[in-house]
């Protein structure tokens, strides 16, 4: 298995001959099929300016680089580095024909035997310290393996920038005993406070700065200076933080009394904890049934051991209400996110890995944290999308937690009131357990769904996005003093451009999608590349002054709220209107204080709020995901309609969901009007079943890109009959689709094409690509990436 993805220059490109040029450079491979580091070595045939003899006693560092190869390099230790080199540290060696100095993660170090020549060295060691843990690299070689990328590749993306850059830090001296200190104390009687200091650093165990030694020994730097002049001690420059994350105390609060659901569900998830065994429980609660709840008393048992918790949630959930309940509840929580800066990432990076957080909460990348003690992981909102990456490395976050749990023999929760239906699968198959939290605390009922038919509604066939049964039912309760969410996911003004001259769009021109009107920024936008133009006045293909705006985005949405109830104050939350740092929490205290009546936006509202007061919500458009081509638009319907409408009803005033639909009869709507999960996920699963798709089928989606559509679809085939060759000779069950245009055929100047590959197990497509990739590796201008259980089929 070689897979090629994403190519990312000229010297990636001389290695994506991983072999010819690994042979050439002197350096040797670490096939996986090899029972020992140096078993079946292949030396090249002519002498190299490198070539050394041997010696018994030498090392040899295995070394991957952040480039789509699965070759792992080994390269001889040089004696002054022989104490420095460690499995999880960054180097730099020289590699390829230039001998161009690359940084490569060292993933393991082991003797060199006699018969090894003609290795390089490496050259420098980066970092002092291990930036990953042996678990750490097993996980990482399996995501690697898992969504065929390479491994360099991996170990690149899960060590945050600011980590490997050292943000936050300056250089400083630090001290520590010399290696001979016990001998050379037997002739040396020191001062009380030389003592105290040489007692902190053999205590210690590592260098200390001047500033540790002070707060520890409680002395200047008078009885350091003179334990350096005697030879008792030494310094050397280190880097150390200088960056602060701490924040400001919250207030503590008590955990709640659990209810007898709630109970049932603690004590399935502690009798994994004290088993000390990896299980995945799916807890399926509905909205406001007190699944954090669940979370926090889990965890709380998991702390009492001495050990770490990760809790996964969507980015959109990562709001200041979340935070507090976690930050109110335990001493230390580290929170990661993609707004940190480098220097808080880097310092919260060192907090965990100094075993100093009890947990840590933060979005997709966080399951990467380097908890030495972990006890146990939680996924919030299990379904969300935004934990599978759409960058290589394409891994979902859900399985790499899987298999870190069960790396670290731990149970794993799974929390949601619309789980995928892969996870349900697996509870009905029997390879998860599920824990049921059916009501919601307090006995609340759940709030009663409307489905309007806005097909002949008078007020949305004139362009109305509000409809005549949803404005008075606003009217009804901002009257009786209650709160509304509205809820449309489209950003923008108008996300239709057409001519009424020739009946086309007006479309970006570097993709294959319509431009949007953002009528406050005065702009035409592309969602896809950000290209942006004045709106145009003339259609571009007839130049007839002809363009009309179609459809109706948030923006538009606002406009008319404004418009039909004046003076009633609102807030639209979107990624454009919640740009600017702190937005967002502003947003969201101003309506929970309720000096803003009506909250509008996309699906960063729709899940994760938790606001008494809120009696309406309305859902402006259910079918912007319905009719999209994807396998899994039915599902995502349900989830958003079921996830918003959990928003209201969190109180004894109770709540009521209007859902404004063309398509009232789909059973994804109607199931979702019900709350009833279990019909939809059956239903579903019986068409899933009858189509051959996830979860009876696994999928890897294969995307080419490239700026000749001539070239990438003469490519394309020869990718599909190599496939199909491979298929038939190696006698695999892997059905080959395509190649066809993707669904959005160009997208920043690069046309695309794609090809399906479905198969009954995961194992079967692997055999496929190992077996094919080196003959449809591709050339020239065109590029090729694989996604392996891909979410996004755009």
């Amino acid at each position: 298995m070689t897979p090629h993805t994403d190519r990312r220059g000229a010297d990636e490109a001389a290695g994506d001959s991983h072999e010819k040029a690994g042979h050439k450079a002197g350096c040797i491979l670490n096939r996986p099929e090899q029972q020992s580091l140096f078993d079946d070595l292949a030396l090249p045939d002519e002498p190299m300016l490198w070539e050394r003899e041997a010696e018994t006693d030498r090392l040899a560092a295995q070394i991957v680089l952040n480039r789509p190869l699965e070759t792992v390099y080994h390269y001889l230790i040089p004696d002054v580095l022989r104490d420095m080199v460690a499995a999880g540290q960054r180097v730099r060696v020289p590699f390829g024909r230039g001998n161009r100095l690359s940084v490569g993660f060292c993933v393991g170090v082991a003797r060199s035997p006699e018969t090894v020549r003609e290795l390089k060295s490496v050259e420098s060691v980066i970092d002092r310290e291990p930036l990953l843990s042996p678990r750490m690299l097993e996980l990482t070689r399996w995501i690697a393996g898992r969504y065929l990328c390479g491994w360099g590749q991996v170990l690149e993306s899960v060590v945050p920038a600011g980590v490997k850059n050292q943000a936050g830090t300056r250089s400083v001296s630090c001290f520590e005993p010399v290696a001979d200190i016990a001998k050379r104390l037997e002739t040396v009687k020191l001062p009380a406070k030389q003592q105290a200091v040489l007692d902190v650093l053999v205590a210690a165990g590592r260098p200390l700065n001047a500033a540790e030694i002070s707060d520890l020994a409680g002395c200047g730097t008078s009885p350091v200076n003179g334990l350096r002049k005697k030879g008792l001690i030494r310094a050397q420059r280190r880097r150390a933080l200088t960056f602060d994350g701490e924040t400001g105390p919250v207030a503590r609060e008590d955990d709640l009394t659990p209810n007898r659901a709630q109970q049932l569900a603690l004590k399935t998830i502690c009798a994994q904890l004290r088993a000390g065994r990896h299980r995945t429980l799916l807890l399926h609660g509905v909205t406001g049934s007190g699944k954090t709840e669940v979370y926090i008393q889990a965890i709380r048992e998991v702390v009492s051991y001495g050990r770490q918790a990760i809790v996964l949630v969507p980015e959109i959930s990562l709001t200041p209400q979340t935070i507090r309940r976690f930050r109110s509840r335990f001493d230390s929580v580290a929170v990661l996110h993609s707004h940190l800066s480098d220097a808080e990432r880097h310092w919260q990076w060192q907090q965990i890995a100094q075993g100093g957080v009890q947990v840590v909460v933060g979005a997709r990348s966080a399951i990467f944290a380097p908890t030495p003690h972990l006890g146990l992981i939680v996924i919030d909102e299990e379904h969300e999308t935004s934990f599978k990456q759409d960058t290589t490395p394409r891994y979902h976050a859900r399985d790499v937690a899987r298999e870190r749990a069960r790396l670290e023999g731990i149970p794993l929760v799974l929390g949601s009131a619309t789980p995928t239906l892969e996870s349900w699968w697996r509870v009905e198959t029997k390879q998860d357990s599920l824990i049921s939290l059916p009501d919601r605390v307090q006995k609340l009922p759940l709030p009663p769904v409307v489905v309007v038919d806005v097909r002949n509604d008078p007020q949305t066939t004139r362009g109305d996005s509000i409809g005549r049964a949803l404005q008075s039912a606003m009217r009804v309760a901002l009257n009786d003093g209650g709160q509304i969410i509205l809820f449309l996911n489209v950003r923008g003004f108008s996300p239709v451009l057409w001519c009424r001259a020739c009946g086309k769009p007006v479309k970006c021109p570097h993709c294959d999608i319509t431009l949007t009107l953002h009528r406050d920024r005065r702009v035409a936008l592309c969602h896809s590349c950000d290209y942006e133009c004045a709106p145009p006045s003339r259609c571009p293909g007839c130049d007839h002054a002809s363009i009309r705006f179609f459809g109706a985005g948030t923006q538009r949405l606002e406009q008319e709220v404004r418009a039909k109830f004046p003076g009633v104050s609102c807030v639209r939350m979107d990624s454009d209107s919640m740009r600017k740092p702190g937005s967002h929490e502003r947003a969201l205290e101003s309506f929970r204080s309720g000096d803003v009546s009506i909250l509008l936006g996309t699906q960063m509202i729709a899940k994760g709020l938790d606001f008494p007061n809120v009696t309406l919500v309305g859902v402006v458009e259910a079918d912007t995901v319905l009719h999209q081509p994807d396998l899994r638009a039915s599902e995502r319907t349900f989830q958003l309609i079921a996830q918003v409408a959990g928003r209201t009803g969190r109180s004894d005033r109770g709540g009521r969901v209007f859902v404004q639909t063309s398509s009232p009869t789909e059973p994804a709507i109607l199931a979702a009007s019900r709350h009833d999960y279990h019909s939809f996920a059956k239903h579903e699963l019986q068409h899933r079943r009858e189509q051959s798709a996830p979860p009876f089928r696994c999928l890897a989606r294969i995307i080419l890109r490239g700026a000749d559509e001539t070239i990438l679809r003469a490519h394309a085939k020869v990718v599909s009959q190599h496939l199909q060759k491979a298929c038939t000779t190696g006698e695999l069950a892997v059905r080959v689709l395509g190649p066809a245009p993707a669904p959005v055929a160009k997208i920043r100047g690069q046309y695309r094409y794609h090809l399906q590959l479905a198969s009954e197990d995961v194992e079967s497509i692997h055999e496929l690509w190992k077996a094919s990739a080196e003959a449809i590796a591709p050339v020239g201008s065109v590029e090729m990436t694989v996604d392996v259980d891909p979410i996004n089929m755009r």
